[in-house]
């Protein structure tokens, strides 16, 4: 399967921007990363494809997209390999066995495995320009939110499970009179907080907290880091609490 892309634009321009390394092993300072935009889903998809040159009713694509990705979600739930122009795929058992196993164990669930087509990567390697913007982000950086509970990265936050967040200058710390204000929170779309009471791990580039019983399931939060620290490991406070948000949403569920 091929799909021919035909857009208004010759060569797209994706901003990135320095961001610290926060991954054991790193061997620089510092990650590349895309500038990363608002996220859009497939209602906001469907509302631009007139700016790409795409004459579709925005109704028929979302409706259409909607069906197809649950029929997608089904046909992989059921076993099926599944190749379409942008992504290949396909599910695995994890673990490894003697053979003679009749049931896996109770944590054992499949994992989903999605690759690029060769045609989507073949766009990407050709049509796509990477800018550097040399301004460094040094308030610091929230890289990853790792649900323990489903395994999932940038996915979901179980509540009352724990979610562990990497990244950078992370490090919750704060005076009296600013102690109210610090913490690790999950913003909502309206901009209300929901603060995590309990942070076992309160780490430079790691956070590890229970995700609290007050998010509501079904809606999307946004971690948000807010400390008085410095960023770069320093032992003094800042006159100001400092803010970081994570550049994608959870969503909590049970």
């Amino acid at each position: 399967m091929s799909i021919t892309f035909t857009v208004r634009d010759v060569m797209h321009k994706v901003a990135a921007k320095f961001v610290p390394a926060f991954l054991p092993g790193a061997k620089e300072q510092y990650y590349l990363r895309a500038a990363h935009q608002p996220e859009l889903d497939i209602h906001d998809i469907a509302s631009k494809a007139e700016v790409y040159s795409i004459h579709t009713d925005p109704r028929v694509i979302e409706e259409g997209f909607t069906a197809a990705l649950k029929l997608i979600c089904y046909l992989a739930a059921d076993g099926y390999r599944i190749k379409t122009p942008l992504f290949k795929l396909k599910l695995s058992i994890p673990g490894v066995y003697k053979g003679s196993e009749r049931e896996l164990p109770k944590d054992v669930r499949p994992q989903a495995h999605i690759t690029p087509s060769a045609d989507f990567a073949d766009y990407l390697a050709k049509r796509v320009e990477i800018e550097i913007d040399d301004k460094l982000d040094s308030s610091g950086a929230i890289g990853s939110a790792i649900d323990e509970t489903t395994g999932q990265a940038d996915e979901s936050a179980t509540i009352g499970g724990l979610i562990t967040i990497n990244g950078a200058g992370l490090k919750i710390k704060a005076d009296d009179a600013h102690r109210a204000e610090a913490g690790l929170f999950f913003e909502a779309a309206s901009g209300a907080r929901v603060r995590a009471d309990v942070v076992p791990v309160n780490e430079y580039r790691t956070l590890r907290a229970m995700v609290p019983e007050g998010l509501v399931e079904g809606e999307d939060y946004t971690p948000v880091v807010v400390t008085q620290s410095t960023a770069k490991r320093g032992t003094t406070l800042l006159k100001e609490p400092r803010v970081i948000y994570a550049d994608f949403t959870i969503r909590a569920q049970r």
